[in-house]
């Protein structure tokens, strides 16, 4: 038996970036899939920099970014302990020094600081935040905490990263095209310098999922960036994300 008294047949190991980066995750429940490598892609960071990936899962996205930019202090914060012990063995496996957190990101002050996670202590944070409406969408309960969303969850998780990252600091999240008023609303304090990435399915649908950068302090005018569509005219994947999905491309949000 292997982790939480799962057999090893109820795991798998998966290839992301062209197979760079391996993941172990479990077959049920939730899985890393594109929202996570997109945001890895869409973040921008330097070598050196502290980066914590909030809602880390099994590390995804915030391995994905340890594999494009090298030498990036990484965090990878994640509330269930199965997970974060996961996180830690993909972290291992790929070679990547990253420390797991695991914390309830709607947790106090107190909790954060324990955890190393301390005020104005942060470059960037990038996070997939649950972003379902619990009234309309139903989910197992492996996937109720990665999937679903309660009223505060946008709130508590965009608070979180406004107190840990330090002025000029960048966050980075990807959310429901048709949640992006909520975002900006739960971005009102204390962030600025917005640009927003709309994705499509494909250029005759309306966009599905946003991608969304601010600077803590920030206060330059909104920029919308052109879409990236998952398909293109013909249905098609299209080359960009081909590309991002591969390893071998960002996305317009990683250029300052």
């Amino acid at each position: 038996m292997t982790d939480a008294g799962l057999s090893a047949d109820q795991f798998t190991e998966d290839a992301y970036l062209g197979g760079q980066l391996r993941l172990r995750q479990r077959k049920s429940g939730h899985r890393a899939g594109h929202d996570a490598i997109l945001l890895a892609a869409a973040t921008p960071a330097k070598s050196g920099d502290r980066i914590a990936d909030f809602g880390a899962g099994v590390g995804a996205a915030g391995l994905a970014l340890a594999k494009r930019v090298a030498g990036i202090k990484l965090l990878l914060v994640e509330i269930a302990p199965d997970l974060a012990e996961l996180a830690r063995g993909n972290a291992r496996a790929n070679g990547i020094a990253a420390e797991v957190v695991e914390l309830d990101l709607s947790a106090g002050a107190d909790d954060f600081a324990g955890a190393g996670l301390t005020p104005d202590s942060l470059d960037a944070v990038l996070m997939n935040p649950p972003f379902n409406d619990a009234a309309r969408h139903r989910a197992s309960p492996h996937k109720a905490l990665a999937h679903v969303a309660t009223a505060t969850t946008l709130e508590s998780w965009i608070h979180a990263a406004r107190r840990t990252l330090k002025s000029g600091g960048v966050l980075t999240l990807i959310w429901r095209a048709d949640g992006l008023a909520e975002v900006f609303s739960a971005l009102d304090r204390g962030f600025g310098n917005f640009a927003v990435l709309p994705v499509h399915g494909d250029a005759t649908s309306p966009a599905i999922r946003v991608l969304v950068r601010a600077t803590k302090g920030g206060k330059a005018p909104l920029q919308i960036h052109p879409a990236l569509m998952l398909n293109n005219e013909s249905g098609v994947p299209d080359k960009q994300l081909g590309d991002v999905l591969a390893g071998k491309g960002i996305l317009s949000l990683a250029i300052p």
